[in-house]
């Protein structure tokens, strides 16, 4: 059974070219409702921690220097269908092969600095949830 919830960062390259309110504003549009959002950056430990699972990738890196380059939005959105619906909204990792319309193809510079990040799993949304917020703080 697909979960109701999903997590997403509004990532450096994105919050830097000024995509907040138009990312949030798709996003809202799309009838997801943000239970959970907070204005941050990752500390470059702290982005290693999270893409851990990229570790032996060769951009693992990269990745985490531009993580760690600036403020980012996190945020957990709700709606039913969570990650699945998010991940068609946002749009190929890639943006010269995302959609038209998605938020990558939009608010997308590159692959490595493609907008938005989005859970891939019911699974790893929680944890990516819960690496960031604080039960307390998602309502």
């Amino acid at each position: 059974m697909a979960g109701n919830r999903t997590f997403t960062m509004i990532k450096p390259g994105a919050v830097r070219n000024g995509h907040i309110g138009g990312i949030l504003e798709q996003i809202c549009g799309a009838g997801f409702k943000i239970v959970a959002m907070k204005y941050t950056q990752l500390s470059p430990a702290k982005a290693g921690e999270f893409y851990a699972v990229h570790k032996e990738r060769p951009f693992y890196g990269e990745l985490v220097e531009f993580m760690s380059s600036g403020p980012i939005v996190a945020a957990v959105l709700e709606k039913d269908n969570a990650v699945e619906d998010f991940r068609t909204l946002i749009g190929a990792t890639n943006p010269a092969e995302a959609a038209e319309g998605t938020v990558r193809a939009k608010y997308a510079t590159s692959i490595g600095e493609n907008a938005v990040h989005g859970s891939d799993s019911d699974e790893n949304a929680a944890i990516e949830g819960n690496f960031h917020f604080a039960g307390t703080e998602m309502f």
